[in-house]
């Protein structure tokens, strides 16, 4: 793209007379003309400009408006954000029409007037300035923070958040499944935040964490006497989220007993403490994770089935960071960021290698084990970059590619995409060097591969 303090409109004109009148009229703009259609594409792509004022009458059809029509479709289709201003000297209104069907900004017969002329470009310049400016920030809010605290651009993920947001305001029973360190709390706690009770409590517990014997007390609290040491009536976690959301950790852990008095709590919406004798209802929202498969635990008397079919009203499904396409740099990127603050160390970088290494690392422990590894790196690095062996990972072989040559080209194209777009930390000009293409390619690549940029 050609770098200028005047913002670029292209003119579209096939009559020199016509060109030169234009440019002169428009000195406050960098104007750059093209008689044809292939020369407007090739101005479109070098150029990028914000506004195109464009005759519809083209060679090999000047006294017509097929070659215009066709010229702004191609327009539109590489540059959809483009102001495209028609100019005709046809009279016929179909075309009229049928141009701004297809996308024009404005159209106006010629002899056009200079002065409003003057007026529909300062406002199409400034309309297409706040869209893109509107456009940057909603990607970069969708593209880096899709749900507070997850940090993704996989279509898994995002498509997982958006179900969330679906999600969020009813007041199902939600079942987070993932293996450990994927973010099921994070997840949690976005539902909690996005639900009409964010402003009640978010209570977690983790049933694996808690003694079999202590559980109970826990969960549904005790009054005084109930047991030695219980000296005072205490409230348990169930109590304790009224009005907001309960999160079981682990639920596949909770003992036998347990799930049967949960199971009741879930259908009744009452509680009895410990010792107690006084049924206390309790209005809350209930979301529960596992890693564990809770169909074969019930298969295998294990987990009541009953129990099974209350939590999971809605099923949620967490892919590890080994699935998760691009997330594994994203995130190193993020973390990188995060503990080079913290340990008071500007300016570290990745190298190449250890760029390499984590995407290539399957990450058993997740983004868990993801934040202690560059954690790790970063305080370890010497020098100001993070070399391979600064990581500690084991180099894996990649799992088996695709037959089909189509989807290897999209897969190839949509990794390479996104692995430029972390490598760059979203900076355009860097991903498109390293990737080897112009702006323009990049930015068709990612318009079909459906990729978002954090900025450019």
């Amino acid at each position: 793209m050609v770098k200028t303090n005047k913002q670029t409109l292209l003119v579209v004109e096939d009559d020199p007379g016509l060109q030169k009148q234009l440019r002169w009229s428009f000195d406050a703009y960098q104007v750059v003309v093209a008689g044809d259609r292939d020369s407007a594409i090739a101005q479109l792509r070098r150029y990028e400009p914000a506004v195109v004022l464009m005759d519809l009458g083209l060679p090999p059809d000047p006294e017509g408006a097929t070659e215009g029509l066709a010229t702004l479709g191609e327009i539109l289709a590489l540059a959809p954000a483009t102001k495209v201003i028609v100019l005709t000297g046809n009279q016929d209104p179909a075309h009229a029409l049928k141009a701004v069907a297809q996308g024009a900004y404005d159209f106006h017969q010629k002899p056009a007037d200079a002065q409003m002329l003057e007026l529909v470009l300062q406002r199409a310049f400034y309309l297409h300035e706040l869209q893109a400016e509107n456009l940057r920030l909603s990607q970069s809010q969708a593209a880096e923070q899709p749900l507070a605290g997850v940090i993704s651009r996989d279509p898994g993920m995002l498509k997982l958040c958006r179900s969330i947001e679906k999600v969020a305001p009813s007041s199902a029973s939600v079942m987070l499944l993932g293996e450990s360190g994927t973010g099921k709390e994070v997840l949690a706690r976005a539902l909690h935040q996005m639900s009409a009770r964010q402003q009640g409590r978010f209570v977690a517990i983790n049933c694996a964490a808690i003694p079999e014997n202590l559980l109970e007390s826990e969960l549904f609290g005790y009054e005084r006497g109930a047991f030695t040491g219980a000296v005072k009536q205490t409230k348990g976690k169930v109590e304790l989220a009224h009005g907001g959301t309960f999160f079981l950790d682990e639920v596949g852990d909770l003992p036998m007993a347990l799930q049967a008095k949960l199971l009741r709590f879930l259908q009744e919406r009452v509680i009895e403490r410990v010792g107690g004798r006084e049924e206390i209802a309790v209005d809350v929202r209930v979301v529960c994770a596992t890693h564990q498969n809770l169909q074969q635990l019930s298969a295998a008397g294990r987990f009541r089935e009953d129990l099974y079919y209350r939590l999971s009203e809605i099923v949620i499904a967490i892919p590890p960071l080994r699935e998760r396409i691009g997330d594994a740099v994203l995130l190193a990127q993020h973390f990188k960021t995060l503990f080079c603050a913290r340990e008071q160390r500007a300016g570290l970088a990745f190298s190449d290698e250890a760029l390499s290494a984590i995407a290539a690392h399957r990450w058993p422990g997740n983004v868990r084990e993801m934040e202690n590894c560059i954690r790790r790196a970063v305080i370890m690095a010497d020098g100001a970059q993070i070399a391979a062996d600064d990581l500690g990972l084991a180099g894996v072989l990649p799992p088996g590619e695709p037959l089909n040559l189509r989807q290897v080209r999209d897969q190839a194209e949509y990794g390479a995409v996104l692995n430029a777009l972390n490598r760059s930390e979203s900076n355009i000009v860097k991903a498109s060097e390293l990737l080897g293409v112009t702006r323009p390619t990049l930015y068709d690549l990612m318009a079909r591969l459906s990729i978002r940029s954090g900025a450019d």
